[in-house]
């Protein structure tokens, strides 16, 4: 036990001496690999080897490409390394990449940041949707007063005499059949909102979409066929997606109406259409490179007073 002990002491011993023996220099120019450098301070800690102390201060950068050996790549993550969160409002030009349906490269298309990268404001929204579902209300209830329900006028018993209680009509509400009283008439139910409050909540809508990496820009909306499959193919290819809003600058073409009819879950808008309950009901937005053209055209033409 003893012999094994003091041999171990002699290997530490000689493994000391031979990286006292290395100088700076010989340190300083170590390179493992395609630039991997070593730092000369951690290079003489008694405490650490070489290759251990020169692997914990590499400078390079290790992928899963790397054909070096320098680093095992199945311990390397192929993931793609993600980038720290932008700050959202500072009405930035924003930079996305336009694809089609069959995701090919069409280039990159720049963003207004004053449509596109607004501050985000949830009382905004609630005041243009509650605007929305108000005013889209069609109000035709409508129920009968105690003259345009149908009876006869005629008192129905005697004033006296009787021992029932005293009536001067059975069109009365406290009759079957009688009138209701104080009850909904038709009427619309819309309520005053500013312009620029409805604008402002169309461009709130758009930024969080952008900033959530949901909006998705395509060079344009055709498709080969009015298939259905052509449209639920791309959607499965999709991830983290429920419900799909297409929005095209113009009339929405034929194919592209039949492929969608039979779909619940996608959905399709011209660009004159776009509003913030229709966004907020789908949470991904793919728009044309026209569509987009023309909502940053409608959002900085001057409000008519």
């Amino acid at each position: 036990m003893a012999l094994s002990i003091s041999r171990r002491i002699l290997r530490s011993f000689a493994s000391l001496n031979s990286l006292r023996t290395l100088s700076a220099s010989n340190v300083k120019a170590n390179i493992l690999g395609d630039g991997v450098s070593c730092v000369e301070s951690s290079a003489f800690r008694k405490d650490e080897s070489l290759f251990l102390a020169c692997r914990r201060y590499s400078t390079s950068l290790l992928t899963p490409d790397s054909s070096d050996g320098s680093f095992p790549s199945d311990l390397l993550s192929k993931k793609r390394v993600s980038t720290p969160e932008r700050e959202i409002g500072l009405l930035q030009d924003l930079v996305i990449p336009v694809t089609n349906f069959n995701n090919e490269d069409k280039g990159f298309m720049c963003l207004a940041g004053d449509v596109f990268d607004v501050p985000i404001r949830k009382d905004i929204i609630h005041r243009v949707v509650r605007w929305q579902l108000a005013k889209r209300q069609q109000g035709t209830h409508s129920t009968k007063t105690i003259s345009e329900v149908s009876g006869t006028g005629r008192k129905p018993w005697n004033q006296k005499g009787t021992g029932r209680a005293r009536h001067g009509t059975l069109r009365g509400p406290q009759f079957r059949g009688g009138a209701t009283m104080h009850g909904p008439k038709p009427r619309s139910h819309a309520i005053k909102l500013n312009k620029k409050v409805r604008r402002l909540g169309l461009k709130i809508a758009l930024s969080a979409r952008a900033a959530e990496g949901k909006l998705l820009v395509f060079e344009d909306l055709e498709i080969p066929t009015h298939k259905t499959k052509n449209i639920v193919n791309y959607f499965n290819q999709l991830e983290n997606t429920k419900k799909l809003l297409v929005v095209d600058g113009g009339p929405i073409s034929e194919k592209l109406k039949f492929a969608t009819q039979n779909v619940h879950y996608v959905n399709v808008l011209p660009s004159i259409g776009l509003n913030v309950y229709s966004i907020l009901l789908h949470d991904t937005l793919v728009m044309s490179r026209d569509a987009v053209n023309k909502i940053v055209e409608r959002m900085h033409t001057p409000i008519n007073r």
